[in-house]
């Protein structure tokens, strides 16, 4: 595939010489961010709560096994906004192959710069934290960068109309802010009747027997409809359940301040505690907010505790089956060590006695 010269520029002020396929001519903005996964970009790049950014693989050679089928990915389509690497491999060795990590780029319309420093760029967002950026062909007004946590990321990848993909002996509401296949996957392995809903569809006036909230993109802010529903839902003290943006919903609709880390944690090999057992997990990650631990009620109780930086993991409720975690069970990519919970969730709802 034939090269150009192009720029990585960030709104913080720095730039990066790099190159990019020539066939590649419009402009690139996203909020930059880094993933420390050595696999696992098919997963990656299809995984909708990358929406609107802009990722940097730390792993300095990408591509090296090609891009896999459909069935590999964690949603249709790549959401990411761009990709940067140090090396994007051209030739690829993988029996389930079906074209070059490249191609697959240039078919899903998808930007890319290679030969960064991805060393010092991953540094300089340490340092400064995630900002916005873009891939060009020149140099940009200062004006021209965008804040992509002010959009209502999670409205462009949820889906349209509730969907029933399963039927079984309970019902269980998947609210859809971007959920990952593999979650699904998961969930699907239960005999559950799973009635996919769009993040704003009101659910409470139906009969249902637990709510599941999805990972996604963005501020979680911006999910008010999102909230209100569930906080509608709450006094029933049915089952719920939240991974990763899920987590931050359940924590707002209590009463929970949330806010922005200031590189995220993206990657699998993400170290949590689980504060009653004292066990350790490595865990899958992708997020850039947390919640604020000196606003959780005292009816609730931090569960898990990220070993890097102390931030929140996960939130329990004392006495009633309401829980959430900020790392992904479901893997893909990554350790499913913590796979059990789905488990834990379902004895949940299976269990349940309404009150």
């Amino acid at each position: 595939m034939m090269m150009k010269k192009t720029k990585l520029l960030l709104s913080s002020g720095e730039s990066f010489d790099g190159m990019s396929p020539k066939q590649q001519t419009s402009k690139t903005f996203g909020e930059v961010v880094f993933n420390t996964g050595m696999t696992g970009y098919v997963e990656t790049l299809t995984d909708p709560s990358y929406s609107g950014q802009i990722i940097t693989f730390t792993y300095p050679l990408i591509g090296n096994y090609g891009a896999l089928p459909e069935n590999y990915w964690e949603s249709k389509k790549i959401h990411a906004a761009g990709v940067i690497v140090s090396t994007a491999s051209e030739f690829f060795s993988h029996s389930k192959a079906t074209q070059s990590f490249l191609e697959w780029l240039y078919s899903q319309n998808t930007p890319i710069i290679t030969s960064i420093d991805t060393r010092q760029l991953t540094k300089t967002i340490r340092e400064k934290g995630v900002t916005s950026a873009a891939i060009v062909d020149s140099e940009l007004n200062p004006t021209d960068f965008e804040d992509i946590n002010s959009q209502h990321l999670v409205a462009n990848v949820s889906i349209d109309t509730p969907q029933i993909i399963q039927n079984g002996n309970k019902k269980l509401i998947v609210v859809d802010c971007g959920i990952k296949e593999n979650i699904l996957r998961s969930l699907k392995k239960f005999p559950l009747t799973i009635k996919v809903v769009p993040f704003d569809y009101d659910y409470s006036k139906e009969e249902f027997d637990a709510v599941f909230l999805s990972n996604g993109p963005g501020d979680p802010i911006q999910c008010k409809e999102t909230i209100e529903n569930l906080q509608k839902v709450l006094h029933q003290s049915k089952p719920i359940f939240g991974i990763c943006l899920g987590a931050q919903i359940l924590a707002l609709s209590i009463g929970c301040q949330t806010y922005k880390l200031k590189f995220g944690h993206r990657g699998q090999n993400q170290p949590v505690m689980h504060l009653d057992t004292k066990k350790c997990y490595l865990t899958s990650q992708n997020h850039g907010y947390a919640i604020n631990e000196q606003t959780i009620p005292e009816d609730w109780t931090v569960s898990y505790r990220h070993l890097n930086d102390d931030s929140v993991q996960g939130i329990v409720h004392k006495t009633r089956p309401f829980s959430a975690v900020q790392f992904h069970p479901e893997a893909c990519p990554g350790p499913s060590d913590t796979q059990h919970l789905f488990q834990t969730f379902f004895n949940q709802i299976d269990h349940h006695v309404s009150v």
